[in-house]
């Protein structure tokens, strides 16, 4: 059973959603975004999605278009975003890693070897924005020999007719965009997200996670209740964006992690 697999089948156990955050690896430097990284879990992270620094983060709202400004401007790489797998897993051997970004980086870098050097450094979980399902194929199979999930995006637009196409290829979970827009604008109705994720569950076993536009503890603990995990990015990564040079680079956004996982704890008491 992979680390994925693992996690969901722990916390349906206690009868809660995940808590899934995301920074980007690299921003605002590496210490800082490594220190961040390694905190994540004791803060109460149940899955942690690392951005891939990319120059066109078309998906992405500023805040985290400026991460990834930041990450490159510092020397961020995927390299070393492997890398800060690598290490990250040295001391945790327990909490999934996915990474998020464009298909570019991992095409450069050769689908079959990134999928090799990312089972190895750590990696459970991939996500690529830009790669239509139709094309998956060029990837899934590397990620499948390499025991590397491959975790679909659906959107609202994602209606009955295309959804079985969009989760042809899908393991370990399925990430619902709540709004069609970019990451940290607009939140979207509960109602909505509600009605989204029993829609999806029609199509698949798959747990829900969903995520685009949640921002505190109130909101993650909303979607908590009828989803399998909310992700959080953008609001984490402006808390660290505000305190870039200050004492509470890496605390501040601990901090919010921790109260966003208290919202997600309490969410089904």
């Amino acid at each position: 059973m992979s680390r994925i697999a693992k996690r969901f089948a722990k916390l349906k156990a206690e009868n809660r959603a995940a808590l899934v955050t995301f920074i980007t690896a690299g921003d605002p430097d590496h210490a800082t975004s490594q220190a961040l990284l390694d905190g994540m879990p004791a803060a109460g992270a149940d899955i942690i999605e690392l951005g891939m620094p990319f120059t066109d983060p078309m998906a992405d709202g500023p805040a985290i278009q400026l991460a990834a400004g930041r990450a490159l401007a510092a020397g961020g790489s995927l390299r070393q975003t492997l890398e800060m797998v690598e290490a990250f897993r040295k001391t945790d051997a327990e909490t999934p890693i996915i990474l998020m970004g464009y298909y570019n980086p991992v095409y450069a870098w050769g689908a079959e070897k990134f999928a090799a050097d990312a089972a190895k450094a750590g990696v459970d979980g991939l996500i690529i924005v830009d790669l239509p399902p139709e094309e998956a194929d060029e990837l899934v199979p590397f990620l499948r020999q390499a025991g590397i999930d491959f975790i679909v995006l659906t959107t609202p637009t994602s209606d009955d007719a295309r959804l079985p196409v969009v989760l042809a290829n899908a393991s370990g979970f399925v990430y619902y965009v709540s709004i069609a827009g970019i990451t940290g604008t607009a939140s979207a109705a509960q109602s909505a997200i509600d009605e989204a994720v029993a829609r999806i569950r029609r199509h698949t076993g798959l747990p829900v996670c969903v995520g685009f536009g949640i921002k505190d503890p109130a909101q993650a603990a909303e979607v908590a209740r009828v989803a399998d995990g909310a992700v959080v990015g953008s609001a984490i990564v402006s808390v660290l964006a505000d305190n870039i040079g200050k004492p509470g680079a890496v605390s501040a956004p601990l901090a919010l992690v921790k109260d966003l996982a208290a919202g997600v704890r309490g969410a089904r008491n």
